[in-house]
């Protein structure tokens, strides 16, 4: 039998890293059409084509976007993850994401603003197809003790992408002739057609989901699939093993008559769903959507010019980059509940630096206390990186049983959706209203979710998708504790829970 780790150069690691790797370039493509907004949104050209938009109408820029996701999480995102499977939702959303993006960097003339919204309504379409079944495919095909690490990878891609937004919006400063001024926040949209047709190209190529798969009846696939994602890691009554826990797991649920309509009527599965949902929620009401679309705008009110503010911008995405691979090498250890609670401390934090210093000295009177509120919007980065950032996508895709796990998700996001056309509209206007004193707001919002995470949000690190029932008022599960007692009987009961206690061991080393 095998003892390696899935950290050890072995086949199962490779190919693991390197596909969910891949698969978060669907995210990065989310990213960038994130992080470029921000400066197609102060592009000379871009306010000259749309008639130069004011704060209500770059609000509403920002929020149909999210009208979109809302739409699919709720009726396109978890049908098509479903039927079609986690890849194959992913190459629709990013067609559909394409068309929109099309549409966007072709607007003109006198219906240019309806034209914008119409994409920004079609690329969210599309994003909530694709930032759900990205991370339902990572969590499925990892192992449990290494599931965080493997979802994580999901939002380095996002972050990656959101970086590459905003390093190819400050690009764009320097094409400063008149053809640049005019359309050069066209090409700033239309780059996002190059890694989705890399991602187009490569995702047939891919394996299936194996719980997906055992949802479809398609068992030999599915044990050929556990095989290559666990080769060189697990033995072969091992995958064995682990695919008839997917199975009895997924008959269990047929058997019990529950549908997606029991997310809303059964105990422990609505108690899974509002918890997914209000961590999406949180994720975006404690200011994240403003510092992705509006963060150029921030900058420059702290003093700093237009280009200054594209690189300022840039940097602070990229280093999220950093801070996110951080995360992906902590979340398992550390666990879900610490990641988040420690980053909404620190986001409260820097909310509160960034609200009190500009009313102390109002009017860029002193330069530290720009630079101050500069260094602090970075620091809010770090913690939104280590925490809502990724760790909200990591709960919700692994606590929903196989049946109707994108389903789950896919209601839960649209929980963020909300939030994110909130705030969306509550930014421009309370900036515009209030100055620094609307980041109170925010610091009020990340102050009060810590004590809401950690009373009310079960550790979910470590536990295998089938053994999630236990945490929220389901059917039970045997814990590890359990099967060590058993010790090493010759039925086949006993044979299973020596097997699984050892990939337990494994994982733990």
């Amino acid at each position: 039998m095998p003892t390696g780790k899935i950290t050890d150069f072995s086949k199962a690691s490779w190919r693991l890293h390197y596909f969910c790797l891949f698969l978060a370039l669907g995210s990065f493509i989310w990213g960038y059409n994130v992080g470029v907004l921000a400066s197609v949104l102060v592009h000379p050209g871009f306010k000259k084509t749309l008639g130069s938009p004011d704060s209500s109408k770059n609000g509403l820029i920002t929020a149909v976007y999210y009208i979109g996701t809302w739409l699919s999480y709720m009726f396109l995102a978890h049908p098509a993850a479903d039927r079609l499977g986690r890849r194959y939702a992913a190459l629709v959303g990013t067609g559909i994401m394409c068309i929109g993006q099309g549409l966007q960097a072709g607007a003109n003339g006198a219906g240019a603003l309806a034209t914008v919204l119409t994409g920004r309504v079609v690329s969210g379409v599309g994003t909530g197809i694709i930032s759900t079944s990205v991370p339902l495919y990572q969590s499925e095909v990892a192992p449990p003790k290494h599931r965080g690490r493997f979802v994580v990878m999901n939002h380095v891609g996002f972050v990656a992408g959101l970086a590459s937004g905003f390093w190819v919006g400050y690009s764009i400063t320097f094409w400063n002739d008149e053809r640049g001024k005019d359309a050069g926040w066209r090409f700033s949209i239309g780059a996002s057609l190059i890694p989705a047709f890399v991602f187009l190209v490569g995702l047939p190529f891919m394996y299936d989901s194996p719980r997906w798969l055992v949802e479809h009846g398609h068992n030999e696939e599915a044990l050929k699939t556990l095989r290559y994602y666990r080769e060189g890691y697990y033995s072969s009554d091992e995958v064995h093993t682990e695919l008839g826990e997917i199975k009895h797991s997924v008959a269990s649920f047929k058997a019990s008559g529950l549908t997606w309509i029991s997310l809303f009527t059964d105990r422990s599965l609505f108690a899974r769903l509002w918890r997914s949902s209000l961590l999406q929620f949180m994720a975006q009401m404690c200011g994240a959507t403003a510092m992705k679309y509006y963060l150029p705008a921030l900058f420059e009110a702290l003093g700093l010019s237009h280009r200054v503010s594209l690189l300022a911008g840039g940097i602070e995405s990229t280093m999220k980059i950093g801070c996110t691979l951080v995360d992906m090498l902590i979340i398992d250890r550390a666990g879900r509940r610490m990641t988040l609670t420690a980053g909404a401390t620190v986001m409260a934090v820097s909310m509160l630096i960034n609200g009190a210093l500009p009313q102390i000295y109002p009017g860029n009177t002193n330069r530290l206390a720009d630079y101050v509120c500069v260094v602090f919007v970075f620091i809010y980065s770090f913690g939104y990186s280590m925490g809502f950032g990724s760790a909200a996508w990591v709960y919700g895709s692994e606590i929903f049983p196989t049946a109707i796990r994108a389903r789950g998700l896919s209601f839960a996001a649209s929980g963020g959706a909300v939030g994110s056309i909130l705030v969306s509209q509550i930014w421009p206007v309370g900036i515009h209203q209030y100055g620094s004193k609307i980041y109170y707001f925010f610091m009020a919002v990340n102050f009060i979710c810590v004590p809401i995470i950690w009373l009310l949000y079960p550790e979910t690190k470590g536990r295998p998708l089938e053994d999630m029932d236990v945490l929220f008022g389901g059917g039970p599960a045997v814990s590890m504790n359990d099967l060590s007692d058993r010790g090493s009987g010759e039925s086949q009961h006993d044979e299973t829970a020596r097997l699984r206690l050892a990939r337990h061991e494994r994982d733990e080393d």
